[in-house]
């Protein structure tokens, strides 16, 4: 059942690649802040009533997290803001390549050291490998 995780994680992935299209897209006709902000409107709608019909926590729960723990909102906010500015100079793969190279490098970072609460896993040889080959391939999409 672990294999689920992979297949719903490239699932996401490929649901970011048509937002960053769609929201590059919304930014060119409403605005990049606008845009971002009217994607963050949707997708708050669409989870509030996910969350009265499906939900089984507590949002209330928020109030007893560190607060740290509650910037993920602005985070989301900002990427959404970054894709909607970048997507139509540079298109959706350069966009996207860029920010994976981002994710990758931090999240192992995060990993070595388990920060943020995170289990630790240790940077080898073949993650540096990984991390320098993912930079190979932004350049070769940049390359004209």
């Amino acid at each position: 059942m672990k294999f689920i995780y992979p297949i719903l994680a490239l699932i996401g992935g490929v649901a970011i690649a048509f937002q960053a299209q769609i929201n590059g897209g919304l930014g060119k006709k409403a605005g990049s802040i606008e845009a971002a902000f009217i994607s963050f409107l949707i997708g708050t709608a669409a989870l509030f009533f996910v969350t009265i019909f499906f939900g089984k926590g507590s949002v209330i729960a928020a109030g007893s997290v560190p607060k740290w723990q509650l910037i993920g909102g602005l985070l989301g906010a900002f990427y959404v803001f970054i894709m909607v500015l970048t997507v139509p100079k540079i298109g959706v793969a350069t966009t996207l390549i860029s920010v994976i190279a981002g994710q990758i490098i931090i999240g192992s970072i995060i990993d070595h050291f388990g920060l943020l609460g995170g289990v630790r896993v240790p940077i080898d040889g073949k993650k540096i490998a990984a991390i320098l080959l993912l930079f190979v391939s932004l350049y070769l999409f940049n390359k004209k």
